[in-house]
């Protein structure tokens, strides 16, 4: 505990302020940037390609009927899915690139991407 006595406090603000810059980096650069598209893929196609900033509903037909996706300010989500186990529906709003929601049985899936893209460790 001597090296307690030997802080200051301007080394309490630089200890702080470094912190803040931490945490508001966070977003930025480990969560690849900030969401601005959502690509809808029916059997593997690209069947709509929305721009995050619009309020919209897009209507996806799929070989077990119509698959109902919600797009709104900064986020989308799979509203209803004519699927048996709603997996898809049940993802919620996906918000960060590289989230996506696959409603399998009907094969359609919902992507997020932004400017950068984000990897895995299944992309290496």
């Amino acid at each position: 505990m001597r090296w307690l006595a030997l802080i200051r406090p301007g080394d309490w603000l630089v200890f702080l302020l470094v912190a803040a810059l931490v945490g508001f980096s966070i977003p930025q650069f480990w969560q690849g940037g900030l969401a601005d598209r959502a690509i809808v893929r029916q059997e593997g196609k690209v069947f709509a390609e929305v721009d995050l900033r619009t309020r919209r509903e897009i209507l996806v037909p799929g070989p077990l009927g119509i698959t109902r996706i919600a797009v709104e300010p900064g986020r989308a989500r799979v509203v209803a899915d004519p699927g048996v186990r709603q997996y898809c529906v049940k993802q919620g709003w996906l918000m960060r690139p590289g989230e996506i929601a696959i409603c399998a049985p009907n094969r359609v899936s919902l992507q997020i991407t932004g400017r950068t893209k984000v990897y895995d460790s299944l992309s290496y």
